[in-house]
């Protein structure tokens, strides 16, 4: 990927968690490209395949402001980290909406500290708390050290969670973490992490069992079937017993392939175009 960022949808999402979606959507804008290699990626179509167009700053800025008039609660840069620098320009006179910053926790620090300000949501995955998995299965060993920095800078940014008297999250940090087959002590270590770094009402905490087997799994069969109802509920009493409560856990029915997007360029080309 190059400097300009590209995108593949830009649109009202209802995919993230309540205080997010709301009842109105997000305002998602898909970009291309991503820093880290999953092998189960649901969005490799963009996130490898980089389908996308290419879009001026300009053009960038205009889509935050489309997405505002079509009533959205938020805008939701998802995937948005290699394209940090043209987002920070593009946020430059930006609609009066929360700004979400939808990322895989793969951040350098230096890199959120050019956005402090601009940002008022970070919605970080938090996947591996190993190296071992992070490699196997990312191609980033360093990913438990570098998401962690990055989320202790997120939260240095914007501080304790402020919710609205409508339920929508108005500033914070949600950290999202999807609990893989098999890999239930790196959800235990994950959750020990979490309760060790924050007090109940300095972040929200989402428990993911939405994993659904996609992607390239050729070199990790273990990855070929989704979470087990069994293996769900042992994450969730983990939580549970951890003594935390703010956050949000999902039914079994958020696994599946119809709540991916349709990457067919909804809302990047000017209308008439």
């Amino acid at each position: 990927m190059g400097r300009l960022p590209v995108v593949a949808r830009a649109a009202a999402h209802f995919g993230e968690e309540p205080c997010i979606s709301g009842k109105r959507g997000s305002g998602a804008v898909f970009f291309s490209g991503c820093p880290l290699g999953c092998v189960f990626c649901q969005n490799d179509v963009i996130s490898r395949g980089c389908f996308g167009e290419e879009i001026s700053v300009e053009r960038l800025r205009d889509i935050f402001w489309e997405l505002c008039r079509q009533g959205v609660h938020n805008i939701n840069l998802v995937t948005p980290t290699h394209f940090a620098e043209a987002i920070a320009a593009a946020l430059e006179g930006a609609p009066p909406l929360p700004v979400v910053y939808n990322t895989s926790g793969y951040d350098r620090v230096e890199t959120l500290r050019e956005l402090a300000g601009k940002i008022q949501i970070y919605l970080p995955d938090f996947k591996y708390a190993t190296p071992e998995l992070a490699l196997r299965y990312s191609r980033a060993a360093n990913y438990p050290e570098a998401a962690a920095a990055a989320i202790l800078e997120m939260f240095r940014q914007v501080g304790p969670y402020k919710m609205g008297a409508d339920g929508l999250l108005q500033s914070g940090v949600l950290i999202r973490h999807l609990v893989l087959p098999g890999a239930l002590d790196n959800t235990r270590r994950v959750i020990d992490w979490l309760t060790e770094h924050f007090r109940p009402g300095d972040v929200l905490f989402s428990l993911m069992g939405q994993y659904t087997p996609c992607g390239n799994l050729a070199g990790c069969p273990e990855l070929r079937r989704p979470v087990s109802a069994a293996e769900y509920a042992e994450a969730e009493a983990y939580l549970w017993a951890s003594g935390w409560e703010d956050g949000y856990v999902q039914e079994p029915e958020a696994a599946g392939t119809e709540f991916i997007p349709a990457f067919d360029l909804t809302g990047v080309k000017p209308a008439g175009r």
